[in-house]
């Protein structure tokens, strides 16, 4: 009787499992925007500070929950990076965010972009835990290739770049609207906390400055990658169109900046249509269009 009582009170330890660490990650993302959106209401230092720090707790949790994963790939005998699937790449795509956003805010002290960056992060991790299929599976054969790994890292390390520049150039539209509207007021409410357009242009333009020779890395090892896989380096596929059609916007965008001086309204309305193809890249070619990277979903 009292072996069953301790049984009931005691039960076997549940084992951790990554699973149950990316739960705890897209909970914690959750806490850091609501914080976040609690920052910009209250204007509150301390609770900016609590709002970066949960995403920073929610980011290490997610570290570890991916190299989890990656060891329990290995455990049931498939053994390879946790990159291969839709499910995996969403996740990766979410901790690149975090992480891109954690070195600009470390660079350049504006803590307030979080309120605009976290929720990318937040809406990828609740979409794969919601609603992808997390289950690890053995590596078709044109995956089997060191190329992934340089190919992914590079391109999610870019397209994170450019997640954080879309959320720049969105704050840059709001608080240049606010402008218009109050004239030579000082900023009120939320806006207030936003840097000046001027810093939050250049924001802008330095977030797609790391993103563009990212996403060009990514291009090339992808390139190697097809190369391997399919003995051709470029073969028209609907990813690698896309893929091209990204980096030509992001070209023209430096290019106008650069020598034409486009900066301000421009360039934000750019950086988020940028943004847009970045998205429809990654996800949509992979869900609407058929091609070589339909394994990916």
């Amino acid at each position: 009787m009292l072996s069953l009582f301790t049984f009931t009170i005691f039960p076997e330890e549940i084992p951790m499992s990554s699973s149950m660490l990316f739960n705890v990650t897209t909970l914690t993302y959750m806490i850091s925007m609501i914080v976040f959106f609690a920052f910009l209401a209250t204007k509150n230092k301390q609770v900016g500070l609590v709002a970066s720090w949960a995403a920073y707790a929610g980011w290490f949790i997610q570290t570890v929950a991916i190299a989890l994963r990656w060891k329990e790939s290995y455990d049931l005998g498939v053994g390879h990076a946790p990159l291969s699937n839709l499910y995996e790449s969403v996740v990766f795509f979410s901790w690149t965010i975090v992480l891109i956003y954690g070195i600009i805010e470390f660079k350049y002290k504006y803590r307030v972009v979080g309120a605009f960056v976290i929720p990318f992060a937040l809406l990828g991790m609740a979409w794969a835990q919601l609603s992808l299929n997390s289950g690890i599976e053995p590596l078709v054969p044109a995956l089997q290739s060191n190329w992934l790994l340089y190919h992914v890292i590079t391109c999610f390390l870019g397209y994170a770049a450019f997640a954080v520049a879309c959320g720049i150039s969105i704050m840059y539209l709001l608080k240049e609207r606010q402008e218009k509207a109050e004239g030579d007021s000082p900023a009120g409410g939320i806006f207030s906390m936003f840097p000046a357009i001027r810093v939050l242009d250049d924001l802008n333009y330095k977030a797609i400055m790391i993103g563009f020779p990212l996403l060009t890395l990514g291009i090339v090892t992808g390139a190697a990658w097809a190369n391997y896989a399919w003995g051709t380096y470029w073969s028209w596929d609907p990813k690698e169109t896309w893929s091209l059609i990204v980096w030509f916007v992001y070209a023209a965008f430096l290019h106008a900046r650069i020598t034409r001086g486009w900066v301000g309204r421009r360039a934000a309305i750019l950086s988020i249509v940028g943004f847009a193809a970045t998205i429809f890249c990654y996800l949509g070619v992979n869900l609407f269009l058929s091609g070589l990277h339909s394994y990916g979903k």
